[in-house]
Formats: C-alpha cells, structure tokens, sequence
C-alpha cells in the first residue's frame, strides 16, 4: 500500500533555458564577491586581534560594557574616539582596526564601477560611462564628509 501523500514525480524534468549574463554583469558580480569577501575577512581577522589581545585596544574589551550605554558623544568623550577619517592614523589599535573591513565593505563598489567603465566606454556606451562616473563621484563625495553636517 502507497501512504505517500504527493503525486509521482514526472520521469523527466524539462531543462531549463540557460541564461546569458552580459559581460559588465560579469565583471562587477566578479569583483564585488571579491570585494566583500576581502572585507569580511579583514573584518573577521581584525576582531578576532582585538578580542584575543594581539592588537592591542585603545579601549580595551572588559570596558566596552562600561561604556555601550553612553550616547556616541559621550562614547567619544571618554575613550578618545578619533572623529571622521582620524581612525587611519590609529589603526593599529585593534578597536580601530575592524574599521579597515567595514571601509573595505563600504567601498567595494567603487572598483567595479570604475571597472566598468572601459567596457562602456568601448562599446561606445556613453551614457552607462557617465552614469558609472557620476556614481563613483557621489560616493567619493559622501566618503569624504565634506556634507556632513554639525561638526
């Protein structure tokens, strides 16, 4: 006696049609999985320094539930929290250097775009050229906190 409770499977499945990912889709897809995985990796290698003490913190583990609750203000007041892009040039505190990953994830969009552009540019793409550029500009725009606000 048969208890299943679906239908027979059909013997042969039809096959799907195989789909054609354009060159440029290639490449950024490439280059963005590259991108994040590096990032990711340098986030990961980074925290498991800090945590295990091979880079030493500029706030060290056991104080971080101390300080968690205080607003960012505060936060900054009391560990010295370097402002903007100042975290660079203190990078080898291990609190400081997981911020190579989250850059690295952040801006792992920036070469594919530019990637990008040579390929339009030959196919005589001009409007995916510009639109490339203008991304990779709004993105080098906001990076750098020129718009920021309140500081």
């Amino acid at each position: 006696m048969d208890l299943s409770l679906s239908p027979a499977l059909p013997t042969r499945v039809a096959a799907l049609p195989a789909v054609k990912q354009p060159p440029e889709q290639l490449l950024y897809a490439r280059l963005l999985d590259a991108g994040t995985s590096l990032g990711l990796l340098v986030l990961v290698l980074t925290f498991v320094a800090y945590v295990l003490g091979w880079l030493p913190g500029r706030v060290l583990v056991h104080e971080l539930p101390l300080l968690w609750h205080h607003p960012v203000g505060e936060f900054q007041r009391l560990t010295g929290a370097p402002l903007g892009w100042a975290w660079l040039a203190q990078v080898q505190h291990g609190d400081l250097a997981g911020l190579v990953g989250i850059a690295l994830l952040a801006g792992c969009s920036l070469p594919c775009l530019l990637a990008l552009v040579p390929l339009y540019a030959r196919a005589g793409d001009r409007a995916y050229v510009a639109i490339c550029l203008a991304e990779v500009a709004v993105l080098l725009v906001a990076a750098s906190g020129v718009l920021t606000a309140g500081h």
